[in-house]
């Protein structure tokens, strides 16, 4: 299945955040999967379950560290990059895929007047997508956004290649630019949540430490709503 390369036995091993282990990650797995049985066809019906099962929303960041695992997300209708990546590098474990996380810091050039305002800079730290040994090789693969978002954006869809790594296009549809990879952030066997927050605090102005010491999105008094994201698609 994974060629000559050395099989870690962390890339097949639940965690507390990859709890591949779990009956809901199970559930979704075998939703997904069907009656596949080649990993490189499981790995394709995982990647656009998650893709699109699950919409993009850059607002649905929890502070709460059991909202990002696996068997929390896998019932999740909405979520972020990061999460999506956990549930799909869950589930490929669950069906015998070497999987991991990777990370790297991205600007993006098409994203809300909303957005980028709460942001306060167009670089997205800790960009979340998963890794999966196929036929050998690992390949980069992200799940992000939704088919439905793309289009609304007029942006391409990315679509599962096993031969090479599926990132964000550089360019749209139009040829705007969208997506700049300006910081490799590595590979990791599971989530380092408490990295990321302590980053998101340094950089985001609409972070703060909470008074239980955990570190979140500071109280807006309601639920934002941005129509680039939560309206019709």
């Amino acid at each position: 299945m994974t060629g000559s390369t050395d099989i870690d036995p962390k890339w097949l091993e639940p965690t507390w955040f990859i709890d591949s282990d779990s009956d809901e990650v199970a559930a979704f797995a075998d939703a997904a999967v069907g009656d596949a049985t080649d990993p490189v066809e499981i790995a394709r019906r995982l990647f656009y379950a998650v893709r699109d099962g699950i919409r993009y929303d850059p607002y649905a960041t929890a502070a709460e560290p059991e909202a990002y695992r696996a068997s929390t997300i896998a019932g999740a209708g909405r979520n972020w990059c990061i999460p999506k990546s956990v549930l799909f590098v869950a589930a490929a474990r669950r069906k015998g895929i070497p999987a991991r996380l990777g990370f790297a810091d991205v600007r993006n050039h098409l994203t809300s007047e909303k957005l980028s305002a709460s942001m306060a800079t167009d670089v997205f730290a800790w960009h979340g997508y998963a890794e999966l040994l196929l036929n050998g090789e690992w390949r980069k693969l992200s799940t992000a956004f939704n088919i439905e978002l793309c289009e609304k954006f007029g942006t391409k869809a990315l679509e599962f290649d096993p031969e090479h790594d599926t990132l964000m296009h550089p360019f749209d549809a139009h040829g705007r630019k969208h997506m700049e990879y300006i910081r490799q952030r590595g590979s990791y066997d599971d989530l380092p949540l408490d990295e990321i927050f302590e980053t998101f605090l340094e950089i985001y102005p609409g972070w703060e430490r909470k008074a239980d010491g955990r570190i979140g999105r500071a109280e807006s008094g309601g639920t934002v709503t941005d129509e680039a994201f939560h309206g019709p698609s």
